[in-house]
């Protein structure tokens, strides 16, 4: 259902080197470009995630309570692609492991502040 997340930054080469990194750790490539953002995902036909600087020229904020949630297919990506994020910089929001019954993910908070996590089912 969903098409795409936006998250917000105010630097954007930083970003895009962040997540040029992170994301080839699933597959991810860079799939649109803008002069303000640029998308990644690994098909067209799936859900991606952008960064961009606001349409509105105002500094990029964080979300309380928003986060983006990046599925994979094993605990061993979730486990990867957290391990990344923290060597790239990112700040911890709750380590990999398991939450709950059938629900493995590691939170954490991109350059901007942003959150995402990273999880697998089962």
């Amino acid at each position: 259902m969903i098409g795409y997340v936006t998250l917000g930054t105010n630097d954007l080469p930083r970003a895009a080197a962040f997540y040029d990194t992170l994301l080839a750790e699933i597959g991810a490539k860079r799939l649109m470009e803008f002069p303000t953002g640029i998308a990644w995902g690994v098909s067209m036909q799936q859900c991606s995630l952008a960064i961009m600087k606001p349409y509105n020229g105002q500094p990029a904020t964080v979300g309380n309570g928003v986060m983006a949630a990046i599925v994979v297919d094993s605990k061993e990506k979730v486990d990867r692609v957290y391990k990344k994020a923290m060597e790239l910089g990112a700040k911890d929001e709750g380590p990999n492991g398991p939450r709950g019954d059938g629900f493995y993910a590691g939170y954490f908070r991109d350059l901007d502040g942003n959150k995402l996590n990273v999880f697998c089912m089962g």
